[in-house]
Parts: structure tokens; sequence; C-alpha cells
């Protein structure tokens, strides 16, 4: 008997499902770049529940920057804020208020606090026990609701930047549910602020952009020769007429710490000290011909190490936090053909500090440890620039001093793998990709962001070529970074649209470091829908 015409389309809905669910894997996970790792079969979320109704078709992946890593497709309609929809927490995450009151002014729906989520609602919670690292989050939307958990507020406060640059990019969050975590615990930004001033306001536009692509750190070079920018109590005279007020500083630090970004501020020692040493010219280091050597402190004076740790003490107090960079590069006192030659006074410290066999790279390898135990009761890691770091000196860095990775170049530079054979864990700010020079000297192109993009990973710590796999654990991440070399060649605002793709091409490839899904145009083009959405 034929069947009758409503049993026909029934049988019609079943194969067509049949035919798109056969286009997924085995799990009916799409994962992301090859890198995502299903969930076990034990899990609730491995076979979704068709929400509401089959006649949906499978979702898609939710469009944001980074790319979310792991995505289970679902029937349903996903989510998109209605006029009843609310954020909401669950009883007793108090903390995820500020993530909560955030996301419903983005989303322009009301905050209810902690009260039962209901249909349309975006609920917020906390699962300490449901495993992953902090910053990893799941967000499900199934039966017209979102659900954002993980293991700390960071996660949930990512899941939520996913949520807001889905709604911005296609106007809905997709039926199923997103697994996401960082490839790289550290992931930022690196702004020199002391050769170009840039406002408080300026800084602030930054770190909520940070936060939108799960950025985490802001590293805040406030000292060079040019200029000091920050205001002191302790030394007032040195601070440049152009600076940061303490509590324009304290303002930033508390945004930042709402939007689970570390500020890493840094006084860069003995060399770039130009704007301290004018208002102390008696520590300014001299040949032996009486010259002085451009921004070096004379470290074998008493004095030098009072004036810097009186610096110290006032800031580490300033910004608290998790990390001070401790600087060390560019010691010009090293660079010359025979530093014991030139500068004598240098050698005979060094010698009654550490010995008969010691030289002045011990004496520098001591400052650059004195100082890391200066930071340190204050809670903070201490870090500091590759070419700070010497082979062949007698007198060894510090092991828990944290090795920014920029160049090899420089005098005391060496391969990135010689400094990871010896243990230490270093961060990638790669000059030939990451960094953004301004007025482009010393043959420094301002990068597009095509070549982040495209060609560099975490493991490019130097020039073009990877590190060995093997030392992808000592890796912590990186930061792209900006450099005011001559701070009059852009304005504050040409750098900002300047770095706005770079800095997105950097975040997807400290997120998920394999090959994006999508082309660099495809990219470029995501990245305006998401900023105009």
């Amino acid at each position: 008997m034929a069947p009758s015409r409503g049993a026909l389309m029934a049988v019609t809905a079943v194969v067509a499902a049949t035919v798109t669910v056969a286009a997924c894997d085995g799990s009916g996970t799409e994962h992301r770049n090859g890198s995502g790792t299903p969930p076990s079969s034990s899990s609730p979320s491995a076979s979704p529940k068709p929400s509401p109704t089959r006649s949906y078709p499978l979702s898609r992946t939710p469009r944001t920057i980074p790319a979310v890593r792991e995505h289970t497709p679902a029937r349903g309609p996903g989510w998109r804020p209605g006029k009843s929809s609310g954020v909401v927490i669950e009883k007793g995450d108090k903390q995820l208020a500020d993530e909560g009151r955030l996301l419903a002014g983005e989303l322009r729906i009301r905050y209810r606090g902690e009260v039962p989520a209901r249909a349309g609602d975006v609920e917020l919670a906390l699962n300490p026990k449901g495993g992953g690292g902090p910053e990893s989050y799941t967000l499900r939307t199934h039966d017209g609701r979102v659900t954002i958990s993980g293991p700390a507020e960071a996660g949930v406060f990512y899941g939520t930047r996913t949520l807001k640059q889905s709604v911005r990019a296609d106007g809905t969050m997709p039926e199923g549910e997103v697994r996401d975590r960082p490839d790289r615990p550290q992931r930022g930004l690196n702004l020199d602020i002391a050769r170009k001033h840039y406002s408080a306001g300026w800084i602030e536009d930054r770190l909520r952009g940070m936060a939108d692509l799960k950025l985490n750190q802001l590293g805040l070079h406030f000292s060079d020769d040019q200029a000091f920018r920050i205001e002191s109590d302790t030394h007032p005279e040195v601070v440049s007429p152009e600076h940061l007020t303490k509590a324009e500083v304290r303002r930033i630090v508390a945004l930042a710490r709402r939007l689970h970004i570390e500020v890493v501020p840094e006084i860069d020692s003995p060399g770039h000290l130009g704007a301290v040493l004018r208002a102390h010219p008696d520590l300014q280091l001299l040949n032996v011909s009486g010259v002085p050597s451009k921004g070096s402190l004379d470290i074998s004076k008493p004095g030098a190490a009072k004036l810097l740790d009186e610096l110290l003490g006032e800031y580490t107090e300033l910004f608290g936090g998790a990390y001070w960079h401790l600087g060390a590069d560019e010691y010009q006192a090293l660079t010359v053909r025979d530093p014991a030659a030139s500068y004598p006074q240098l050698q005979r410290a060094a010698v009654k500090k550490y010995g008969a066999q010691a030289g002045i790279e011990d004496l520098a390898t001591g400052w650059l440890n004195d100082r890391a135990a200066v930071v340190r009761p204050h809670g903070m890691k201490p870090k500091a620039w590759n070419d700070g770091l010497f082979r062949d000196s007698t007198v060894r860095a510090d092991k828990d001093i944290e090795i920014e990775y920029w160049t090899g170049k420089e005098y005391g530079a060496r391969p990135p793998e010689q400094y990871l054979r010896e243990g230490f864990k270093m961060l990638n700010l790669n000059d030939e990709f990451l960094y953004y020079v301004l007025g482009q000297p010393n043959a420094f192109v301002y990068p597009t962001g095509k070549r982040i993009y495209e060609q560099w990973t975490p493991l490019v710590l130097r020039g073009t070529s990877p590190v060995p796999e093997q030392y992808s654990d000592q890796i912590l991440g990186g930061r792209f970074a900006v450099w005011g070399d001559f701070p009059n060649a852009q304005t504050a605002a040409q750098v900002a649209e300047g770095i706005r793709m770079p800095l997105r091409a950097t975040s997807q490839k400290l997120w998920d470091p394999g090959k994006p899904e999508l082309s660099w145009d495809g990219f470029k083009a995501l990245a305006k829908e998401i900023d105009q959405g």
C-alpha cells in the first residue's frame, strides 16, 4: 500500500536528518584547527538532544576571534537577545556579578542577579569541579537559554566574550555546546608609554579591546632614556611633564583586573635610564675618558641600587599583580670591544663582589638577580629581556626569572634553544613578527597581521623558524609590542588602527596555534563584522 502524504513527508525528514549528521564525525563534534578533543562519551554533552525540534538543521560553529576550539552542533534556533532576556548568576556565585553586569550592558538586556534562569536568559555559573584550566569554559545553548560555566571567573568571562562576538557577527548564538580554552597562559600587548605618552583613556580603550580578544596581559614600559611617565612620591624629580598620575594608574589597574588582564610594569635597568639619570647625573656611567654611556647607570656605585630599589618598592605597591619586568637589555658598558678597559670601575666592583675571575657580565647578572629579590616579596614574578642573560658569565641568572625573547641581534643575545636547554621559561616577543616600531627604524616594518596569522606560532621565537616541539611547555605565550622610537611618526589614533589586525592575529595564534580555518581575507572580513555588529 502506498504511504500517505503525511507519512512520506516524515520519512523524507528522517532521511534528510541522517544525511546531515553523516557530514560530521562520529561524535557530531566540530573541532577547530584539528586541535580539539572530543568530550567523553559519558559526558552529557556528547550527544546533545535536539532542541526544540528536528526541523532545524545542525547549527554552525559560532564565528568569533579567536575562534572557539570545539563546538558540538545541535538542532535548534539558537539564542538571541530579546525584550524579556536577562543575565543571571547561579546562586552563591556573587563574584560573577561584574561579568554579568558587563555582558547585560553590552547585549542591552537586564541584569537580574542571583535568581533562577528563565526562558530567554543567559546564566553564568562557576563549576570548580568541572575540570579544565582556570581560563576554560563551557557555553551551552539549549531551549532558548545560554549557560556559561567554568572552573574560575576568567573562564566564565571568556565565555561571555564568545557570546558577545557571536551576537555581534550573526545576531545569534548557535544552538549546541562550546568547550573552549587557550593554548598558552600568557597572551597580550606590550606598550611603550615612555617614549610616547598615551592618555589613561586611550590605554583603557586598549584594555577593553584586549578583553574581547581573550588577551590577559598588558606590559607597560614606562621608563626609558626619553621619559619617565608615572607620578612618583619617592623621586618626583625623575618624572616627565607628560605622565600618568597615580590615580590614573589605579584606575587602569582596576579596569584591567575586572577584565581579567594582568598589568606587567617595567622599569628597565641598568640601561635605558636616561630620564632618571638626567635628575641624578652623579649616577651616570662614564667610561675611562669621562664620556657618558647613553642611558646607563653606574652599578658600581651604592647609590645606584638605592635609587632603583626605592622606585621598585614604590611601584610594586602601586601596581600589585603577578609580574614585574626588570628589563636588563642593552647595557651599553657591555657593547664595547673591551668592557673592562673602558669601564675599570665596573670591573673592580665585579672582582670585589664575585672574585678574581668575575667580569662586568657577572656584575650585570648580579644586578638583575638583586632587583629580582626586591620584587619577589611583593608576590611578583620577575621577568627580563633575553639579551640581559649571558652565556659565559660565572654568576647565573635566577631560574625563576621568565625570559622575554625579542631578538638575536643584540650583545648577549643567544639562540632561544640555549635558554630553553638551561630550563628557563620564556615568552615570545619575536621582533621579526610582533614588533610595531613607530617610524620603522632599523629595517622594522609595520606588521599587517597577515604574516602573524599565516606564519607565526608561539614556537617561532627568533626569525622565522620554530624551536623543537619538545620545548613547547616552556613557552608560556607571547605579547604583541608597540615601541615609540619615533613618537611623532603616528598619532595615538593611528597606532590604535595600525595594531588592530595584528593584535587580532596574535590573539588567534596564542589561543590556538594551529592553521586557522579562515583565510586571511575571511579573518579580516569577520573582524569587520564583529566590530560593526
